[in-house]
């Protein structure tokens, strides 16, 4: 129930709605409300409880004025459970009232668009998301978030938002490697019309069409513009801004990435997020902000490989490369990732264990070796060899394939001897991405030469 009254909410532009990640950790707690309140940066809070019995439920909440712990409004809600959406939008759109905000018409339309829904759809539905929301980047997890979506489609097949969630488990597995690109790119764009049939005004919808533009299509235009709609449909929905923060940095529209992440910030900070600031700091090669970023998202869990290697990034490119040799030991030890792994030989590389650095790249060599393993981390090997001519071949491969992490083409260090290369200028605008700079990070050979 908190989850979609704060997406219903978040449908609301006059309102900011701080996410789920960031309330969720005050159940519970002794703290005051104006002490919540400074905590969160917000005037409002919503309290509530939920009864079930049977197949009714009853809502009741209350909307304080948090720095004077002063209630403003009450009222009680009962329904029955198929009506469940329904009363969501009723108490949201009771509370944006209370709270004097603008609500315009084609959020009014949102609002009272809900439908009745099959109970048990309903909550195979929520526990997909909690699995999605929660372990995006476990594919046992996004398996699991699956396989509930499919049940409530199954008990529902009018059910608009189980398409949509099911959309984003299939883009997700394609990122993580346990899906085919193009198979994992048709079920989404299949389950995604399905979504927009049923309702258009599903702003999560159009923040996936946004992803898939972008990430499978390269077609920036069209993913600008449906990352848009999905702010426009859903101003506070955490997700789309991450999206769309990570989008315009990869095309070089760095104030307006930025501008992204400041909206992040002030919605939510959770592990989504943390990822988010760090791949667009680094994609922006931004290394002072980077290591920042990445500091703070290791204060979330210290045992999350990707906090390390973005870390190592940063250090290795403001040339603190002992301390950036640290954090990608840290991170190959946690996960294997091939891309930590080359990278760590990269760094070095650049303080001189030449020796090392080719026996790490080999060893990756071997192992990778007829695998199905990405193109675009062959090519970065046979760059940190010096292979250039080899390395180019597969990063076209890479091209040909549009393997989903060569947008990394941009940024990454690893891959900087070949960034002079005419061949290497060629390939980003053939993609669509600005014109790359050849500078190197203080201190930093960007190859392992014979």
């Amino acid at each position: 129930m908190t989850d979609e009254l704060i997406t219903d909410l978040a449908k609301v532009s006059a309102l900011r709605v701080i996410s789920r990640t960031s309330v969720m950790r005050y159940r519970g707690t002794k703290k005051g409300l104006p002490e919540i309140a400074r905590e969160l940066n917000v005037d409002g809070i919503v309290e509530g409880s939920v009864t079930r019995s049977g197949q009714r439920v009853r809502i009741t909440a209350q909307l304080l004025h948090a720095p004077t712990d002063k209630h403003l409004w009450a009222d009680t809600y009962e329904r029955d459970l198929g009506d469940v959406l329904r009363l969501q939008s009723e108490v949201a759109e009771a509370i944006a009232q209370q709270v004097r905000a603008q609500v315009t018409p084609q959020q009014q339309v949102q609002l009272h668009s809900a439908r009745a829904v099959n109970p048990e759809a309903y909550d195979d539905y929520l526990r997909g998301r909690l699995y999605f929301t929660n372990e995006f980047t476990k594919p046992d997890s996004l398996r699991k978030a699956q396989h509930y979506f499919e049940d409530a489609m199954q008990k529902d097949p009018n059910f608009a938002l189980a398409y949509a969630g099911l959309a984003d488990t299939y883009v997700f597995l394609a990122y993580a490697g346990a899906l085919p690109r193009d198979l994992a790119y048709r079920s989404a764009k299949d389950a995604l019309a399905k979504a927009l049939q049923l309702d258009d005004s599903i702003g999560e919808a159009y923040d996936t069409l946004g992803a898939l533009s972008a990430n499978f299509d390269w077609d920036w235009d069209t993913a600008d513009r449906e990352f848009k709609r999905a702010i426009a449909l859903a101003p506070s929905y955490s997700c789309a801004h991450e999206d769309r923060a990570s989008f315009l940095a990869l095309i070089g529209r760095r104030a307006e990435a930025l501008a992204e992440i400041a909206k992040i910030d002030q919605l939510d900070y959770s592990f989504s997020s943390a990822w988010t600031e760090q791949w667009t700091y680094n994609n922006l090669r931004d290394y002072p902000s980077l290591i920042g970023a990445s500091r703070r998202g290791l204060l979330l869990d210290p045992k999350v490989w990707f906090q390390h290697y973005f870390l190592g990034i940063g250090y290795e490119g403001t040339g603190k490369l002992q301390d950036a040799i640290s954090e990608y030991q840290q991170a190959v030890a946690m996960s294997g990732d091939s891309q930590s792994t080359v990278a760590l030989a990269h760094a070095y590389s650049a303080i001189g264990k030449k020796a090392e650095a080719e026996k790490v790249l080999r060893d990756l060599e071997r192992k990778l070796k007829g695998t199905a393993d990405s193109p675009y981390t062959m090519a970065t090997i046979y760059a940190g060899l010096g292979q250039n001519d080899k390395a180019f071949d597969f990063l076209e491969r890479a091209y040909s394939e549009k393997s989903l992490d060569i947008s990394s083409l941009k940024s990454g260090l690893v891959l900087d001897s070949l960034r002079p290369d005419p061949r290497f200028q060629s390939l980003l605008r053939r993609i669509g991405l600005p014109a790359s700079t050849s500078r190197s990070a203080p201190g930093l050979s960007t190859s392992l030469r014979r």
